[in-house]
C-alpha cells in the first residue's frame, strides 16, 4: 500500500491485465458453452472452434497464474485504506464484491481445468499440454462443466456490480476511488 491511497503499480497492472484477459475469456466461454463443440464447429468451422477452445483454456491458465500472483501481492502489500467518503454500505459491498471476484477468478480456471481433464480432453496452455490432475470421469466432467458455467455467470454478475460501482464513483460521486486503481495520474 502506498501513502497516496493508491494500489502499487504491480497491483494496478495485474488488475488491468486480468480484466483484459477475463472479459474475452468469459465471452468465448459463454459462446462455447451455449453452442457446444458441435454447434461452434457448425457455426465457425473446425479450425476456428479449436482455436477458440485453445485460447479459452490458455487464458484460463494465465488468469489462474496472474490471480495467484495478485493474491500474494494483496496479502503481502495490503490494500489502501477505504476512501473516507464511502458509506458503511459501500465499504461492505465493495469488500464483498472484491473478495468474491478473487474467489471466482481463482475457482473458475481450476474447475475448468478439472472438468477438461475429467472429460478426457487435453488441458492446453498455448503449445503445451498440462497435466490433467484427475482421471477421466465423464459424469464428474459433466458436473464440473456445469459448475464452471455457473461460476462464469457469477463472474459476469460480479463484474457488472464492480463496473457499476466504479462508474458511480467516477461519474457521479467523483470521490477519487477510481484513482486508486488507475494506471494514470
Amino acid at each position: 500500500m502506498t501513502a497516496t491511497g493508491r494500489y502499487r503499480l504491480a497491483q494496478r497492472l495485474l488488475h488491468w491485465l486480468i480484466a483484459l484477459l477475463a472479459l474475452p475469456a468469459l465471452g468465448v466461454g459463454m459462446t462455447l458453452g451455449w453452442l457446444g463443440f458441435e454447434g461452434a464447429r457448425d457455426s465457425f468451422g473446425t479450425d476456428i472452434t479449436n482455436a477458440l477452445y485453445l485460447g479459452h483454456k490458455s487464458a484460463g491458465v494465465l488468469i489462474l497464474l496472474l490471480m495467484t500472483l495478485r493474491l500474494v501481492l494483496r496479502l503481502t502489500l495490503g490494500t489502501p485504506p477505504p476512501v473516507p467518503t464511502l458509506t458503511r454500505f459501500e465499504r461492505i459491498a465493495s469488500r464483498a464484491v472484491h473478495d468474491l471476484l478473487y474467489l471466482v477468478l481463482l475457482a473458475l480456471p481450476v474447475v475448468g481445468w478439472l472438468a477438461t481433464a475429467a472429460g478426457g480432453y487435453p488441458v492446453q496452455f498455448f503449445a503445451w499440454n498440462l497435466p490433467g490432475l484427475i482421471a477421466k470421469d465423464p459424469a464428474l466432467s459433466e458436473t464440473l462443466f456445469q459448475l464452471h458455467g455457473i461460476l462464469g455467470w457469477a463472474l459476469l454478475a460480479l463484474l457488472a456490480l464492480h463496473i457499476a460501482g466504479a462508474l458511480m464513483h467516477w461519474l457521479i460521486k467523483r470521490d477519487g476511488v477510481m484513482r486508486r486503481m488507475s494506471l494514470f495520474r
